[in-house]
């Protein structure tokens, strides 16, 4: 009989998942509380308790290229960076091209996720569900937890004393819907992360005065890179992602922060991180900077204490006569109807194999899907982690003993402290993330074969862009178009943007190799300095 799997979430991790328990010869149900998938990216003009909200404005960080389901491309005249309602519409055609929603109940809440008695001999769980009032219980073979982490709002009013007295309005970003209602106002944005900033540079547009107080700073990276082609297709890529991890830590950390200054000095804006070599998630806003040089946003330190109408700042400035504070201070990782003790095994932390799988479970039935957080996108990283752990609870795959499983947890965490710091702790290297689940359902590209077989698409795969599609060219669940999207992948990023016929394009080729070739030499002169050196 088809093992039962119950899937928590129609988001893109929970359609992820669906698909690949479909793939695997699985039987899904998926609960959703709402009455629609997209999850975070369902747009709501009002908040829902126990739902991701996002405001009017968002648009997407990552570039339409890199972040598809691995077999179906974005239609060609998408933008490359898309409002929320275009990626929703891309959502919804995803799960009914693949004939998802016959696996969703909607309007569905999960109240509890508990080990069956013998849970020990068969991994089994008992998941209770809620609807219209009536609850049911149903056993399932395995779970996928798949409800994403942006529903629970981190507010850390003890750490502003003085919050308590301040008479303004006071609410966090997962509350802001849009500006209008802050016209004239003086508001202060705690928090630059890219919530934050979208808010603060929207709000700067109506507002009297905007205030962004950052504890520790932040890199503002661009969409637009290099030539006006997406930031992604040109930096995440195997050939720099080889150069980052193996040139001397002096080199690696040198280029890193040329990159990160290329737009603009970010010392001279108040924006520079107090960890400057720190690979911690940046922040994409194309607005932020010239907001800043018109005067419109400043930069404050952290908030010291709060009055009835000011805030007090660490270095004696004084923010007077504020309207609104607008806490942008992130999420915590909740899930209600799941005992803590089952991801929460060290110190309080989530404690997952590989991003996914709770070690400490007799049976390696449960899985959570998209808590992981990388530069890369969030759909194709949930495509590849629900491809694994469908194979794992299927017993296609198996997994390491516990004590491997905790080793590696404990060797990946000090990776992370190193590279990222102590408050990413869900944050990993993409490309390298990518290939290490690909590698164990044989989805990772063979390069050296490539380049044997099929040179042209192994310069591509190595020197262009990591795109979704690579993760299709072999192995279960590959993809017969994968190839071809790889090799037009460039042609369909400037599709939507040619309305005007000029008299000469570039060619990607030539932009392509021309880059390829700055590269090698900017590699070989660093490596010659180096040697030089010691």
């Amino acid at each position: 009989m088809k093992k039962k799997v119950a899937i928590i979430g129609a988001g893109v991790s929970g359609l992820a998942a669906i698909r690949s328990c479909l793939e695997e010869g699985l039987e899904p149900t998926c609960f959703e509380r709402s009455d629609d998938v997209g999850g975070l990216w369902k747009f709501s003009d009002h908040i829902e308790e126990g739902r991701a909200s996002i405001y009017q404005s968002v648009f997407t960080n990552s570039s339409k290229e890199m972040m598809c389901f691995p077999d179906f491309p974005y239609p060609d005249d998408f933008p490359n960076f898309m409002h929320h309602s275009k990626l929703q519409e891309y959502i919804t055609s995803f799960a009914k091209e693949k004939n998802l929603l016959k696996y969703i109940q909607f309007e569905t809440l999960v109240t509890s996720i508990n080990k069956c008695p013998d849970f020990s001999t068969t991994g089994k769980w008992e998941v209770t569900t809620e609807k219209d009032g009536k609850k049911e219980t149903a056993v399932f073979d395995a779970t996928m937890i798949c409800s994403g982490h942006h529903v629970f709002p981190h507010v850390p009013k003890d750490s502003f004393p003085g919050l308590n007295r301040f008479k303004g309005k006071c609410f966090h970003s997962r509350d802001y819907k849009e500006p209008g209602i802050w016209k004239g106002k003086r508001v202060l944005v705690i928090g630059l992360g890219n919530s934050g900033c979208d808010i603060a540079a929207e709000l700067s547009h109506v507002a009297q005065q905007v205030t962004i107080s950052s504890r520790s700073g932040s890199w503002v990276m661009s969409r637009v890179w290099d030539d006006g082609y997406p930031w992604d297709m040109v930096v995440l890529t195997r050939f720099q992602t080889f150069l980052k991890n193996n040139l001397p830590t002096a080199i690696s950390d040198w280029w890193y922060l040329r990159q990160m200054n290329a737009r603009f000095k970010h010392e001279n804006y108040g924006l520079v991180p107090l960890n400057r070599t720190l690979r911690k998630e940046p922040v994409f806003n194309d607005e932020l900077p010239a907001r800043i040089l018109c005067g419109m946003v400043s930069i404050k330190p952290n908030v010291k204490e709060f009055t009835e109408t000011s805030a007090v700042f660490e270095d004696g400035t004084v923010f007077e006569a504020i309207d609104c504070v607008i806490f942008a201070t992130g999420y915590g990782y909740a899930y209600p109807f799941l005992d803590d003790s089952i991801i929460k095994s060290r110190n309080n932390e989530i404690t997952l194999y590989k991003g996914i799988f709770p070690p400490q479970l007799e049976k390696p039935t449960m899985a959570v899907i998209g808590l992981v957080q990388s530069l890369g996108a969030a759909i194709p990283t949930t495509d590849l982690q629900a491809r694994w752990a469908a194979q794992v609870i299927k017993g296609t795959c198996t997994l390491p003993s516990v004590n491997n499983m905790m080793d590696d947890i404990e060797e990946k965490m000090g990776e992370k402290l190193t590279w990222f710091g102590n408050s990413a702790t869900i944050q990993t290297d993409y490309i390298v993330y990518m290939d290490e689940l690909a590698s164990f359902i044989g989805a990772k590209p063979n390069l050296l074969w490539l380049f044997l077989k099929d040179p042209r698409l192994a310069v591509e795969v190595f020197f262009g862009p990591c795109s979704p599609y690579q993760f299709r060219l072999v192995g279960p669940g590959k993809w017969s178009g994968a190839r071809n999207a790889i090799l037009t992948q460039w042609d369909r990023s400037l599709k939507p943007m040619k309305t005007r016929v000029v008299s000469k394009v570039q060619k990607s080729w030539f932009y392509f190799y021309s880059r390829l070739l700055r590269f090698l030499a900017v590699a070989v002169l660093l490596i010659a300095l180096f040697l030089v050196l010691i």
